[in-house]
């Protein structure tokens, strides 16, 4: 196999993870003799205060040719109120390489039912996956704006779903249903919005091309609550924007820690954008205490969907369940490894002799 994959480390902690899970891929790609080039470019905070631009022309092009990319994190408090922020290169890069279907799966590995605030019994059997569209809704809007007049203040921002925006992410959800337990939660507002009631209209129609597959509509309020009183009852989750912005964050609090959760990026072909779903924790980065295992997670689903490399994959999934079962925790898993050390113990499971000598 060879392949090029663009490596965005960003800001905050993201140079910190995107190194070690750097160090992940070469494992791999020695292991099982493939030659993965793996480049790095700017995005982000960090590309502003070196370009004045967030997806930088270099950066977009370097993406746009690539098998896969790789993101750490993008934002800070030092770019908070700027008129141009780190997460506008996200939002753009996602638009320009048309990933509409975010993937975000959510298990909780038996190591860390005690880091949970949920208890056990709660936890069985908890295996869902959150299929969020990414390119349409409140974030993309228009028209957005805020005035000022004799009246005060008002902002406006617009949500807005075509039927064809819906159908395609519909179609990812059912699509991955019939590979795991065939049903399907879509999450809507539908008895607030219009937007939502369309979200409900497309959905059952594409549900009809998936008679396999079952199918039920719940209002994002009442999943919310589902989600920490029965979360094992859900297999796939579709949602919008937004919702799928909420409830996956709601969702992480299962396995005890945001640190620990990847997600994928994607649209029509293979190329997809990979990255953890924790922000960049401005307040500990350059401590060297980040917990790298949402984004090796990220990486191995990477080797999956963009690579077609699935064993590999899953050994790497195998390795961090081995490491932390094993006790490697991070300090937002109640542990004391620091960043290099948790992956030098997911490293050592991958059989890496380099990993032995620096443990």
């Amino acid at each position: 196999m060879n392949a090029h994959i663009v490596l965005l480390p960003g800001d905050g902690i993201g140079p910190e993870i995107i190194a070690q899970a750097r160090r992940v891929l070469e494992a791999i790609a020695a292991r099982f003799d493939h030659q993965l080039t793996l480049d790095t470019h700017l995005m982000g905070g960090a590309a502003i205060d070196a370009t004045g631009d967030p997806l930088p022309a270099p950066t977009l092009d370097a993406c746009e040719k690539a098998d896969a990319i790789l993101l750490g994190a993008v934002g800070g408090p030092q770019w908070d109120g700027a008129e141009i922020r780190p997460e506008q290169g996200l939002l753009r890069l996602r638009k320009a390489l048309e990933l509409h279907a975010n993937l975000r799966p959510v298990t909780v590995r038996s190591a860390l039912v005690e880091a949970s605030p949920l208890r056990p019994e709660r936890l069985a059997g908890v295996d869902l996956l959150v299929v969020r569209e990414l390119t349409g809704g409140l974030y993309f809007g228009r028209p957005r704006f805020r005035q000022t007049d004799e009246h005060g203040t008002r902002a406006v921002d617009t949500l807005e779903y075509r039927d064809t925006e819906i159908e395609r992410v519909a179609r990812v959800a059912f699509s991955i249903a019939r590979t795991r337990r065939r049903r399907v939660t879509s999450v809507d507002k539908a008895n607030v919005l219009e937007s939502s009631r369309l979200w409900r209209e497309v959905t059952t129609a594409v549900a009809r091309d998936y008679p396999d597959v079952e199918l039920e509509h719940r209002l994002v309020d009442a999943t919310a609550m589902h989600l920490v009183t029965q979360p094992a009852r859900f297999d796939v989750i579709l949602t919008g924007n937004m919702f799928g912005d909420i409830l996956t964050d709601e969702a992480s609090v299962l396995t005890g820690s945001l640190g620990v959760l990847p997600s994928a990026s994607l649209g029509e072909g293979r190329r997809g954008l990979y990255e953890p779903i924790h922000g960049s924790a401005p307040d500990i980065a350059g401590r060297g205490i980040a917990n790298p295992v949402g984004t090796i997670a990220s990486a191995a689903m990477l080797l999956r969907h963009s690579l077609g490399l699935a064993h590999e994959a899953d050994v790497v999934e195998d390795a961090i369940d081995r490491a932390l079962t094993a006790g490697a925790r991070t300090a937002d898993l109640g542990g004391s490894s620091n960043t290099q050390a948790m992956t030098d113990a997911i490293l050592e499971e991958l059989g890496d002799r380099r990993a032995r000598i620096a443990r």
